[in-house]
């Protein structure tokens, strides 16, 4: 097989690797010498798109529409714009090995690349019921999303299986999304999770007993504290019955499980220094090995507004992950000093007529103010997180692009909140007037 050489390759095609390749385009970079090497069929997309508007039943978002980078407002990459670049997309390609003190990597059909400096921006995988030995898991019609591969089969399933029963196994980001995709086209829903409440990992209690009693009244059943342990299907091997821990039995024509996923480092296991689950990095996204660097979820990095080792799966951070490695590398090469990453978390959702966002850190005594009824034709409301007397996070549900801003910044400068009672009343303005 022959070998390929490029002075620089970054290894995913995710949003991590389109942001990387726009700002290699913006530093400079010649013909041939930069090359993305992705197990994916198509160009680097904007990955959340595949849990909103692409199962949308009408007006659906497609390809090319959603290429890198409208995501962020800005030009979108088609395919056409990396060969303009001299930019090399090596596509349907897996990468099995990576030998990184020999700079090299291979591919599942024994093709060879060799790289000066690498970036692993191989994102996360979802964790599956099969990993765990659940039983029946592997019948048809059980869906992950990940990949626009997953998605269309997805939408395939809700053609074929056209108002009949969708179960969502799992509380979090994807299945409060899916959920909702999946109500307006108009299938039945049950949403299962083991929680005592949705999104645990962000929403406090308050927070979650609106989305809970929100998504309710649009019909969708939810059923907590309890888990699926085994799936019957019929006689084509597609999924039929959803078996429960506490021994309930759903119907189902289709499930989609999100339960979480884990970075894609195990082709790196022992070659770089790991820490809390990721790959080890500097504010500069380099690893313990001077010619690779990791950005976006498989990086743990130092998060300098807390001062701590953070790893964080979103796509903000991907994007500007990215983009800070890219900047650190062509400021080597020039000589140029490059600023430390200096990051403010922030996740953001959108699910029929909602939409919130989250900056800052979850940490602390929270209060909750706004109009949270489920049943109010414009919810607006929020949380603080208080920590050592200060603002350390904020959540708004409903807020314009301005109220967002006031909030992120609240999140940034964490001002001072002695009275929790005075913060509650005060709410929203607390943040606009800082």
């Amino acid at each position: 097989m022959a070998e390929k050489s490029f002075k620089y390759v970054i290894l995913g095609g995710g949003v991590a690797a389109g942001y990387a390749a726009r700002e290699f385009a913006k530093q400079g970079v010649h013909p041939g010498e930069l090359a993305i090497i992705s197990k994916e069929a198509v160009a680097p997309y904007e990955r959340p798109a595949l849990s909103k508007a692409y199962l949308f039943p009408e007006g659906a978002a497609r390809l090319p529409g959603f290429h890198v980078c409208v995501g962020s407002g800005g030009e979108r990459l088609l395919p056409e714009w990396y060969k303009e670049k001299g930019i090399e997309l090596i596509l349907s390609t897996e990468i099995v090995k990576a030998d990184l003190p020999a700079n090299t990597l291979v591919s599942a059909t024994g093709e060879t690349f060799k790289y000066q400096i690498l970036i692993i921006a191989t994102g996360s995988t979802v964790i599956k019921l099969t990993d765990f030995g659940v039983q029946g898991a592997d019948a048809k019609n059980i869906f992950y999303l990940r990949e626009i591969d997953d998605a269309d089969k997805l939408v395939e399933a809700i053609k074929a299986k056209k108002n009949g029963k969708a179960v969502i196994v799992g509380g979090g980001y994807i299945g409060l999304e899916l959920g909702a995709a999946l109500k307006i086209n108009n299938l039945d829903v049950s949403m299962v999770y083991p929680e005592p409440w949705c999104m645990p990992r962000l929403f406090t209690s308050g927070i979650a007993a609106f989305y809970e009693g929100y998504y309710a009244n649009k019909g969708i059943k939810i059923i907590k504290g309890t888990v699926a342990v085994g799936f019957t299907s019929n006689s084509n091997g597609e999924v039929k019955e959803v078996q429960l821990k506490d021994g309930r039995v759903l119907e189902a024509d289709i499930v989609v499980v999100g339960v979480g996923g884990r970075p894609l480092t195990a082709l790196f296991k022992g070659q770089v220094e790991e820490e809390k689950g990721g790959i080890k990095t500097d504010a500069f996204f380099k690893t313990s090995v001077p010619t690779v660097y990791a950005v976006g979820d498989v990086a743990t990095f130092p998060l300098k507004l807390y001062n701590e080792l953070r790893r964080v799966e979103h796509v903000d951070h991907a994007r500007k992950s990215a983009e800070q490695a890219v900047k650190a590398i062509k400021g080597l090469e020039k000589g140029q000093s490059v600023d430390k990453y200096d990051y403010l978390p922030y996740f953001y959702s959108r699910s029929f007529d909602l939409a919130w966002q989250f900056y800052g850190d979850n940490v602390g005594d929270t209060v909750l103010f706004g109009d949270n009824n489920p049943q109010s034709p414009k919810p607006k409301f929020g949380s603080y997180w208080i920590k050592d007397g200060k603002v350390v996070g904020a959540f708004l549900e409903g807020g314009s692009a301005e109220e967002n801003q006031a909030i992120a910044k609240v999140a940034k400068l964490q001002p001072k909140a002695e009275n929790l009672d005075a913060l509650t009343k005060e709410g929203l303005a607390f943040a606009c007037k800082i």
